[in-house]
């Protein structure tokens, strides 16, 4: 199990307005894995696209913490329903990341908050408590 809570605990973790990716160029049902920052430690993040809606998790399993997978051909994609990790197997719902199969059935994938602006996706600035 991760140690890591948040997805912004992440080494490397991306500040709010940092761009992911954009909207045109994620196919509706598919899977994209993305890199950024330091090459030698990177943040590892797979962005989700359902019709309108976009999910963005950090590529990290919630079993062991290490990533769903390196390559896209080894992340198991269920358009639209669920991802699983390639290491360990844990299957997790596509709209909100939780773990449904696996060694870490009801743990979470760390979900990273999104703003799309003029069809790029961004990550949303932090909510303001009342």
């Amino acid at each position: 199990m991760s140690e890591i809570a948040a997805w912004h605990q992440v080494p490397g973790a991306p500040a709010p307005g940092s761009r992911l990716g954009c909207v045109d160029e994620l196919a509706d049902g598919a899977a994209a894995l993305h890199e950024l920052g330091d090459p030698a430690q990177p943040f590892r993040y797979i962005l989700l696209r359902s019709g309108e809606q976009i999910y963005a998790y950090v590529n990290r399993c919630a079993h062991f913490g290490v990533p769903l997978a390196s390559k896209l051909e080894h992340l198991g994609v269920k358009p639209h329903t669920s991802i699983h990790c390639c290491v360990h197997y844990a299957r997790y719902r596509w709209q909100d990341g939780y773990c449904e199969y696996g060694d870490c059935v009801g743990e979470w994938l760390l979900a990273i908050p999104l703003q799309i602006v003029d069809g790029e996706i961004q990550v949303a600035p932090p909510e303001k408590k009342t």
